[in-house]
Order: C-alpha cells, then structure tokens, then sequence
C-alpha cells in the first residue's frame, strides 16, 4: 500500500524531514515541489527524518508546472482549510496523489478553483484556529486513506 503526497514549495524543514519519515513508515512516496523555504541539505531537515532520509523515496520537482505535467492524468485530492468537503471523503485509491501546500499561505488559491471538486479540508473544531500543522495534516490524511483501503 502506499501514497503520493506532494509538498508545494515547503517551507519549514522540520515538517518536511517528519514527512518524509512518515512517509517511508507508510511505503509512500514524498514528491517536492520548488521552490523550498531551505536546502535539501538541511541538517534540520535531515535531524527530523533521523536517518531514515536516505531510504525515503523522493522525487523533486522544479516547479508545479513540472509536477501537473508529468502526473496531469493522476488520482489527486487538494488539502486546504479552504475547502468545503471533508479529507473522510476523498475517494482513496492505492497510489492516490495527496497535494498539500506550503504552511505560510497552503495551496494557491487558483489552484484550489480549478480543483474545486477535489479539494478537501480537515475539520476544526475551534474558532481560535486556522489550520494544523502541516506534518500533522499529512499524517491525519494519510492514515486516513489506509484505514479506508484497508477495510474494503
């Protein structure tokens, strides 16, 4: 079993060094889109993903465009706290492409209109918040979909 979550330009090395983890824990692959917030060399980066780094299996990207080219016909669901349906409802399929965007701002919000239909959001449940942590959401999703495979 395993994923595809994307990072659009990530920014905080922390979270991305603790999604690469997760994502080798779950036989995911970690697709990066630049720009970065930081170099791929971070030692933050690398402290947070121990060393496990070295066996995630990663792809990077020079850009979106790059990314939606090459995987333009690919099963994706858009994370947002913009969104209107719930991260439950995604129509989970092995290999299903998970895109997540950066933590100052999320994904861009012309992105999220073309995608309108496979966007989807976290529910919060106080009005003193606005979004979770990235690793955090990357992590509630992810399980999310392998429960939901897992008992079909």
């Amino acid at each position: 079993m395993g994923f595809n979550i994307v990072l659009i330009e990530p920014e905080i090395p922390t979270n991305t060094g603790n999604i690469g983890r997760l994502t080798l824990a779950t036989g995911s692959t970690l697709h990066l889109v630049k720009p970065y917030g930081f170099e791929i060399s971070d030692s933050r980066l690398k402290r947070a993903g121990l060393d496990y780094w070295k066996h995630i299996d990663l792809r990077e990207y020079e850009s979106m465009d790059e990314f939606f080219t090459i995987h333009k016909d690919k099963p994706m669901a858009f994370l947002s706290s913009h969104a209107t349906q719930m991260h439950y409802d995604i129509n989970f399929q092995e290999g299903s492409f998970l895109v997540f965007g950066k933590e100052s701002v999320g994904l861009p919000k012309g992105l999220l209109a073309q995608n309108a239909d496979s966007s989807f959001k976290i529910p919060l449940y106080s009005e003193h918040i606005r979004s979770l942590n990235l690793a955090n959401a990357v992590a509630i999703t992810l399980y999310e979909g392998i429960r939901q495979i897992a008992h079909r």
